[in-house]
């Protein structure tokens, strides 16, 4: 006899329907152990934050009213402290240095919120092929960041002319241009994905909106194409370099707090205006799936205008990289110069690459894991997205603000001249952390609908784990502020701290340079990273959407295993707008995961 349960109504019984169990290797968890796993998963990420950004920027904003200095006055004065320190340093020309800066932001501004998304839309109205094309072309300014070595390259050939202002703005404005479009073109692309004008922007609104504040910070800290290649007496600099002057040349430290101080409140409220808009904008980022399946195709007469429209902007972006790596490229082969004693080719590239690999793996992975808590997770409900206001503020805070702080700590815990202190201090990457929130956001009702964690959220979440380890690791490999300050010893020395040394006084000095400008970013590292940007441009990012807004409605499922896979997949919210669910071809219910709606 069955013992199944049957309805005590109605003139057919029905057989009572079990709960519907998560498919074969699902994962699915309690409300109660996401909010306690996200919270737990959240506390070392927050540790960090402390230790590597609040802390250092408590300290500055102390130190920044009293009379602190990294050596004693030989002179005898005394700095009166207090207030007196913000007066001097804007008797110092500070203000003037930050309207400079927005004279040099100028130009990568209107490159990132005009050229690159131009070269975007043109690349996805194209085709799939062309598109491919452009995504290839830019991992080349990607891998090749090396702005110390680009620019002194550059200066090396122009050593006949002239410095002035005219050649700083070529220098510090021109000679990033080719990635600021690299770094727009590739997120407007996501942002284009095929959907109708209307319904991207909101997500062209908000990635413009953050490109462009993030330009303006990155450019308010910019050191390496400052000093020593533009960085002339009585020229107009950046406040970053009024900083290093004040703290480390005349060991002004409190005057240098300062400095440090102001910076540290305008790039907060950067920050925070950026986090804002995300939020507001209701911004994620969406993975549209391993494989491809036709879409609508483009008109024939639109795609043939797109296509010469992109044909004119590729030829132009390949001048613009000509003009900035061709001088660095040609020495690229060049033989390393005599070295001191005991120094080798093999040390210096260890010191290089080795200390930014350390705090990449752990900055990242620490963002990575706060990222899945507070998108994936979700501890806080709807108002999740709310927990990365607190780490908002120093979004977009380099070592340069905080580098008084953080040397004073490094001295009193006697790690100068130490392998340990070439080591950046910054253990948690911010931008990544938000990058990943934004992602698992975009997979969390993937993941709900489906119970596939691995196919939903761990394996679309490597790439961009790989990506931005190596996004990092390589702009933390240029950064020569921090080995600067806490090392002396050349035997400790990365490659970009070697060149400085040739270049004191010698720009034109032929033969000196060229070997170290060779080590700084060598051809296999080179060859090593345009290969993982290739791969990342073409397999992975080709695949991802930016997306901005209410999420998209979900269709009533129909019967049979078809309608519960349109559900799930309706129910990621991933989905580009005006891709309809019905247009999804039939798959096993336990495949939700959505094609590239962007085959053509």
């Amino acid at each position: 006899m069955s013992t199944a349960p049957m309805s005590a109504s109605g003139p057919q019984a029905r057989v009572a329907v079990p709960p519907p169990r998560p498919p074969s290797g699902g994962v699915r968890l309690s409300r109660t152990a996401q909010i306690v796993t996200g919270l737990a998963l959240i506390v070392p990420a927050a540790v960090a934050l402390l230790w590597s950004y609040v802390i250092p920027s408590i300290s500055t904003i102390v130190d920044s009213f009293g009379p602190v200095r990294l050596v004693p006055n030989r002179r005898g004065q005394t700095s009166e402290g207090g207030l007196e320190n913000y007066r001097e340093i804007v008797a110092s020309g500070f203000l003037g240095d930050l309207a400079y800066v927005l004279l040099l932001a100028l130009i990568p501004v209107l490159l990132a919120l005009i050229v690159a998304p131009a070269l975007a839309l043109a690349a996805e109205r194209a085709g799939r092929v062309p598109r491919l094309v452009t995504r290839a072309l830019l991992a080349v300014p990607l891998a090749a960041y090396a702005p110390l070595a680009v620019g002194t390259a550059r200066t090396m050939e122009q050593a006949g002319t002239g410095p002035g202002k005219t050649s700083a703005i070529s220098t510090v404005a021109l000679l990033p241009a080719g990635l600021v479009i690299a770094i727009g073109a590739t997120v407007f692309l996501a942002v284009w994905c095929r959907r109708p004008h209307g319904r991207s922007l909101p997500a062209a609104l908000a990635a413009g909106g953050v490109l462009a504040l993030t330009v303006v910070a990155v450019t308010m800290q910019s050191w390496s194409l400052q000093w020593p290649v533009v960085a002339q007496r009585g020229q107009n600099r950046t406040p970053l370099l009024d900083v290093y002057q004040q703290t480390f040349v005349l060991a002004q430290t409190g005057v240098g707090a300062a400095g440090s101080a102001v910076l540290l409140v305008l790039l907060g409220t950067l920050g925070l205006l950026a986090v804002a808009l995300l939020l507001l904008t209701r911004t994620r980022i969406a993975f549209t799936g391993w494989r491809d399946r036709p879409a609508e195709p483009t008109p024939a007469v639109r795609s043939r205008v797109a296509l010469g429209l992109l044909v004119v902007g590729l030829l132009a972006f390949l001048g613009v990289l000509a003009y900035v790596l061709t001088p660095w490229l040609r020495l690229l082969t060049a033989d390393v110069t005599a070295l001191p004693r005991g120094v080798t080719a093999g040390q210096i590239q260890i010191n290089t690459w080795l200390p930014p690999l350390i705090s990449t793996v752990i900055g990242v992975g620490l963002a990575a894991l706060a990222g899945f808590a507070i998108g994936g997770l979700r501890p806080l409900g709807r108002a999740s997205e709310l927990l990365l206001l607190p780490f908002a503020p120093w979004l977009f805070v380099g070592v340069g603000p905080l580098a008084g702080a953080h040397y004073l700590r490094a001295r009193d815990a006697e790690q100068l001249n130490t392998f340990a202190a070439l080591i950046p201090p910054s253990w948690l990457s911010i931008p990544a952390l938000v990058v990943f929130t934004l992602f698992f956001r975009g997979q969390r009702e993937r993941w709900e609908g489906s119970g596939r964690f691995i196919s939903t959220m761990l394996l679309p979440a490597l790439p961009m784990v790989a990506g931005a380890g190596l996004l990092t690791w390589l702009v933390a490999a240029q950064d020569w502020l921090w080995p600067r300050l806490v090392v002396a010893q050349n035997g400790l020395w990365p490659a970009p701290n070697f060149l400085l040394y040739r270049l004191r006084g010698r720009f034109d000095a032929e033969g000196t340079a060229q070997g170290d400008l060779a080590q700084i970013l060598p051809l296999p590292m080179l060859l090593f990273f345009l290969l993982a940007f290739l791969a990342l441009q073409l397999l992975y990012l080709d695949r991802l959407v930016i997306l901005a807004g209410r999420q998209e409605a979900k269709p009533h499922a129909g019967a049979g295993p078809t309608g519960a896979a349109a559900t799930g997949a309706a129910a990621t919210g991933a989905m580009p707008a005006g891709v309809a669910a019905s247009a999804l071809p039939q798959t096993d219910q336990n495949d939700v995961t959505e094609r590239d709606p962007r085959q053509s």
